[in-house]
């Protein structure tokens, strides 16, 4: 799972002779001469070229104005002008944000013609375009959302982020840390303004979330410089910063105890406070929560929003009854699937029993023990150094960032969580992070531990957003775009792909993908059940029970996303099959003339896109093909 929580844009790639086709088309009419023609298709092809280039001039320009709105983002791409900044999270900041947007795109139409840019310049007009439509119906539920729950929050998010993404390197670099700690605190009190306004409009996470909130919450506040043994995780990342300063000579023993005493007293006087501000709303409303878990659709706005929460998931106009169906057809055909691998395997019984014997045998799980958990992130690098070798194979466009393995820190880490992906900075200087929970082993099967690795690195997210964010010669926020259809399609796709690559020698470890692939058609049918259908939680444990044979903690954690964020789930299994629809129209289409490495630098060399532009994209590579 890519869990970038600001996403901005995207690219695409267009040949020459494209713009000279359509020169073409337009001189033939009033050019009787054949030099005139041909010299008039050059200015006109000039000319495109032109404003094309005026064009991504004006979105580098729009991109830094947008970058000013989150002084986090710049940190997050490795940029360290406004560091000492936290985001604006209140609804007001969110207005300002919304009307630039209107503004900008209302400018870009009446400043651009659309038919005089090349085809890769459409798409970035396009989708800039799209990004208001987004927005505008976004906005219309923002009241809608929870604001904390256990999947993610600013509660957890923000302390993450001081801790992963705010590098130090100089002394000032730490000034602005500890400037910060004072910023988050802003944020949180900002975000907890707004989870108290959507109470107060009937919209609060179930009570599990509350409780994962305040455990979560005070984790962060256990330890000095508060009470508790040990170091609070804030506290312990400042003074590790500050060593690594001071043993870089980057400040002497002087600066070092004054900036410790400084970070000391911002988190015991801003920061603490705040948390306790949080955990004491969150336990005192949490008898407000409703115990038996629903979906949205039981909210005010509930069905409306619910389907705007698809349409932004999927990219696609398809019904909650329509990916319902999609996902009852999935999960039957890739039972079809599992059960000629227990008929290789040899186990003698049905497919539930079979369930239940890779669910709980111990051959499938690694000791739950440090020496087991370093054991599963050993597994994890070494299936990752072995695609890496074949990636030439399959691709033309490689990417240059590093790719890390990582247990998520203590306090965020929960049972059962789903395993993610943090992508690196543009120029390298941080890896990706590929993140596992691993607090509970159990909750840890091996079989899907080659297969996780393949979604969440290479061939996957890693490789997805890592080529992305290495993009040149398109404007900078395409290059940051963020649409889960594409990015989650894309990872299910290279569980896939990876098979076909040569992963997968042992079966059970070929179930596991199997697991996973029938694990995101199950998210169809319990996202779109809990939210439009009305299923409780454990209506929705026990269909998943049924169908997988994926680890109960490994369930009941996924059922829980899945209540609190509504249709994010359904995006992975809809990107992926229409990635397989595009190869397979391209294979019909080419014939011996396809090729994968060309269909794979396609689909990534345009970046993160809404699957009807992307499809625009593939057709255009197909047609360039036959031309050629």
């Amino acid at each position: 799972m890519d869990m970038r929580h600001l996403t901005l844009a995207l690219l695409g790639s267009v040949s020459l002779a494209a713009c000279g086709q359509g020169a073409d088309e337009a001189t033939t009419k009033t050019a009787p001469v054949e030099n005139t023609e041909a010299a008039t298709t050059e200015v006109n092809a000039d000319a495109v070229a032109a404003e094309s280039e005026r064009l991504n001039q004006w979105f580098a320009e729009r991109w830094e104005e947008e970058l000013d709105f989150s002084p986090m983002f710049k940190t997050y791409l490795g940029r360290k002008d406004d560091q000492e900044l936290v985001d604006d999270v209140s609804e007001a900041a969110e207005d300002r944000q919304l009307e630039w947007r209107r503004d900008a795109v209302a400018k870009m139409k009446s400043s651009f013609d659309y038919d005089s840019l090349t085809p890769e310049a459409q798409t970035s007009y396009d989708i800039f375009a799209y990004q208001l439509d987004e927005a505008e119906a976004e906005h219309e539920f923002r009241r809608r959302h929870y604001v904390f729950h256990q999947m993610y929050g600013p509660h957890a998010d923000l302390s993450n982020f001081l801790i992963n993404f705010h590098s130090v390197e100089t002394a000032e670099d730490m000034d602005a840390y500890i400037t910060r700690i004072g910023g988050i605190s802003v944020a949180l009190e900002q975000s907890l303004e707004r989870a108290k306004i959507a109470a107060s409009e009937g919209v609060r996470p179930p009570r599990f979330a509350y409780d994962g909130v305040i455990k979560q919450s005070r984790a962060l506040i256990d330890g000095a410089p508060f009470e508790g043994e040990g170091d609070a995780p804030l506290w312990a990342d400042a003074k590790r910063k500050i060593d690594t300063l001071l043993a870089a000579g980057a400040i002497d023993e002087e600066q070092a105890e004054t900036m410790r005493g400084e970070a000391r007293e911002a988190l015991v006087s801003v920061y603490k406070p705040t948390y306790d501000a949080v955990i004491a709303w969150f336990e005192s409303d949490i008898e407000n929560s409703d115990e038996n878990a629903k979906g949205v659709g039981s909210l005010p706005q509930g069905k409306a929003f619910y389907e705007e929460r698809l349409a932004h998931s999927t990219t696609t106009d398809m019904t909650a009854d329509e990916v319902h169906q999609l996902g009852l057809d999935e999960v039957a055909r890739i039972r079809t699937e599992m059960e000629a691998i227990k008929e290789k395997v040899g186990f003698e019984g049905t497919l539930q029993e079979f369930f239940d014997f890779v669910r709980e045998d111990e051959q499938f799980y690694y000791p739950n023990t440090d020496e087991g958990r370093q054991a599963y992130i050993d597994a994890a690098d070494a299936k990752l150094a072995y695609i890496k070798d074949l990636l030439p194979d399959y691709f033309g466009i490689l990417p240059k960032a590093d790719l890390v393995v990582k247990r998520v820190e203590a306090f965020r880490e929960r049972d059962g969580g789903a395993q993610h992906y943090y992508p690196g900075t543009p120029d390298g200087s941080r890896p990706g992070i590929y993140y596992a929970h691993l607090s509970d082993m159990g909750a840890m099967p091996i079989p899907q531990l080659e297969v996780i690795a393949y979604h969440e690195g290479l061939p996957g997210h890693h490789m997805q957003l890592s080529i992305a964010q290495e993009l040149t010669g398109v404007p900078e926020f395409r290059t940051q775009a963020g649409f889960t259809a594409y990015s989650e399609g894309w990872g299910l796709y290279s569980e896939l792909l990876a098979k076909e690559m040569g992963a997968y020698d042992d079966p059970y470890s070929d179930f596991g993908r199997l697991t996973t692939e029938i694990w995101r058609a199950i998210r169809l049918v319990l996202d779109t059940g809990i939210h439009a259908k009305g299923w409780t939680q454990e209506q929705a444990v026990d269909y998943f029970i049924e169908n997988s044979p994926a680890a109960e903690g490994q369930i009941r954690s996924e059922v829980m996303r899945y209540i609190v964020m509504p249709g994010q789930a359904t995006a992975y299994k809809i990107g992926m099959l229409k990635i397989l629809e595009l190869r397979a129209e391209a294979k019909e289409a080419l014939g011996d003339d396809f090729d994968i490495k060309g269909f794979h630098d396609t689909v990534l060399g345009g970046g993160a896109l809404p699957l009807s532009v992307l499809e625009r994209r593939v057709d255009r590579w197909v047609e360039d093909q036959k031309a050629s």
